[in-house]
């Protein structure tokens, strides 16, 4: 039901561990309903003592899985718990701290931070590029499936130019000698595999930030190459900052409040 309804994998992977563990605790009643997701979620605020958001996740799970899966009438659920979300205010870089963090990197990790920043994109939306979305000629970058499965443009940072034509040359020579070892192939995005049969292979199709090495499936022998992971540019970027002396509670998403932020303080409009 969720893959129906185009939740992304990591929706996906979040309401089913919620999904799983409520039901795991009430495996033994025959009646499940509004009642028991009120005990549940009183348990996470109470007990665990989860955040406002993580407890309104649990119930965005549990009411996706009584109203798509049990078909049970969203009127007998209307009354469940809502935790009232807390305000908190965003952490924000300085000019000068984001210069000095993305000095304290190197290489593609350096490029992919100063995307963060300049464009505003989400973690997951600058290792998702590929070379196709660059569009130097238009000056915009592609963002496909972002929040919410939605695309949208973003503007290409007229600085970075030069770097991103120097990672396309260089992904171009580890796509070539891919192609070579007899492989070449990346995953591609909904059905567009088996309407472009070839189109795995096509250079216009490869990541902007491929991993270091091929994955190999054991089972077959495949070989292929994804993106570098989350958690490689995670920790660079928390390196980074404490190499940089800023003590600050940041990650990689801070780039995106500090490119609103800075852009605000500019006197630019953010929704054009």
């Amino acid at each position: 039901r969720l893959k129906v309804k185009h939740y992304s994998e990591k929706t996906i992977e979040c309401y089913l561990k919620w999904i799983k563990d409520f039901l795991s605790k009430y495996k033994n009643q025959k009646i499940i309903g509004q009642t028991q997701i009120n005990e549940y979620l009183t348990n996470l605020a109470v007990k665990t003592k989860v955040s406002a958001s993580t407890q309104n996740q649990a119930l965005a799970a549990l009411l996706f899985y009584f109203r798509f899966v049990k078909c049970e009438n969203p009127n007998d659920l209307a009354n469940v718990i809502h935790a009232k979300k807390t305000q908190r205010i965003p952490v924000v870089f300085s000019r000068r701290e984001v210069v000095s963090v993305i000095n304290n990197l190197e290489g593609s990790k350096k490029l992919a931070v100063e995307l963060l920043y300049g464009t505003g994109m989400r973690l997951s939306e600058v290792l998702n590029l590929r070379i196709v979305d660059i569009d130097f000629d238009r000056n915009e970058i592609i963002i496909r499936h972002g929040k919410g499965d939605k695309d949208r443009r973003a503007m290409l940072p007229q600085s970075l130019i030069a770097k991103l034509k120097n990672q396309i040359a260089n992904v171009k020579i580890i796509h070539q000698k891919d192609i070579a070892d007899g492989w070449g192939s990346v995953e591609l995005p909904n059905k567009l595999a088996q309407k472009y049969p070839n189109a795995q292979k096509e250079f216009k199709w490869q990541w902007l930030f491929p991993q270091k090495h091929r994955w190999v499936n054991q089972t077959t022998g495949k070989q292929g190459r994804w993106h570098i992971d989350e958690s490689l540019l995670q920790r660079a970027v928390k390196q980074a900052i404490t190499k940089a002396g800023i003590n600050k509670n940041a990650s990689c998403h801070t780039f995106r409040h500090s490119f609103a932020t800075h852009l605000l303080e500019n006197g630019y409009d953010i929704r054009t």
